[in-house]
């Protein structure tokens, strides 16, 4: 692939991408595909969704607008929006932050609408939830030796997140975002381990190809999505519906993250119960490796606590 400052030179975005055509993966090539079909597309489209147009993920369109000389999506956007003359303010704030929030709402309102929407979403992922999957998921991790957990981008935070409170209550959890080091830990999977993959769209190319490893190495699959007709869906052993991200919120990531974030923080409760004795003490025991490191309570009558000053000092 060209490098920025090869291509770059004056050339048309249209033009960036005729010319280093050739030399892209085929994931690159189907974001190539949108553009030059829709060349308004990355201007009307969140980054998500631009991947979702491509059948790829955001990891991908990040490094597709980096290939054509941008620093990122959003700069990748301002490059197409000054082209075609769509460089408009509200335009782009409606693209990114959302149809439902204005530039000069007062912060009262911001936050009733956050909560709203939040609200939503959760309701709507408790809703959609099948308990009895749920619970076939937590058993199997409960009676697992080895937990591979898969995501990218932001999913892959929230699969860290999973990972650490798994980990804690003593189970052998790992967390994996880069395809190459989840894929070497997928192959390594057998019938007494659990593979995970986190992806809203289901879609994530890099998350399908890590849990597709693990289930074929005969590890107990689990997708967690909003499409129960996505590609992770379809190859897993189980699958947990969360909410699909609303169209008023931008980024996606606003509303998606909670939702997920429901769903494992349930599959965590649910395991913790199975492993009572054994959490509470590793529970117990971390927070007291912890504790020297806190700070007493502040007091009303004392808030500034001479004692803490001087230690401080």
């Amino acid at each position: 692939m060209p490098r920025s400052r090869d291509i770059g030179n004056g050339l048309t975005i249209a033009r960036r991408i005729a010319a280093g055509r050739r030399a892209m993966p085929t994931a690159m090539s189907k974001i190539a595909d949108v553009v030059t079909e829709h060349p308004t597309a990355p201007v009307e489209l969140t980054i998500t969704e631009l991947a979702d147009r491509a059948g790829t993920s955001p990891a991908t369109v990040t490094r597709f607008c980096r290939a054509l000389g941008f620093d990122g999506y959003t700069q990748f956007r301002v490059g197409v929006a000054s082209e075609i003359g769509r460089g408009d303010a509200e335009e782009s704030w409606e693209a990114d932050i959302g149809r439902e929030f204005g530039a000069e709402d007062e912060p009262g309102k911001v936050l009733q609408t956050l909560v709203a929407l939040h609200v939503d979403s959760l309701e709507s992922t408790a809703a959609r939830l099948d308990l009895d999957n749920v619970l076939r998921v937590a058993d199997a991790i409960t009676a697992s030796r080895h937990v591979d957990i898969y995501g990218v981008g932001g999913s892959g935070v929230i699969a860290r997140e999973f990972q650490g409170r798994l980990y804690r209550i003593g189970v052998n959890a790992h967390a994996w975002s880069d395809v190459h080091d989840g894929l070497t830990s997928a192959v390594l999977q057998n019938r007494d381990s659990v593979a995970v993959g986190i992806s809203s769209t289901g879609r994530t190319d890099e998350t399908v190809q890590m849990l597709s490893q693990a289930g074929a190495a005969g590890a107990f699959t689990v997708a967690i999505t909003h499409d129960a007709e996505s590609w992770l869906a379809g190859l897993a052993d189980v699958s947990l519906a969360t909410a699909a991200p609303t169209g008023y919120l931008r980024p996606d990531d606003l509303s998606v993250k909670h939702s997920q974030l429901l769903v494992l923080d349930l599959l965590y409760l649910l395991i913790a119960q199975q492993m009572f004795g054994q959490a509470s003490r590793r529970l117990a025991a971390s927070a007291m490796a912890v504790s020297a490191h806190r700070r007493p309570a502040r007091t009303a009558k004392n808030p500034h606590n001479p004692q803490l000053l001087e230690e401080i000092r």
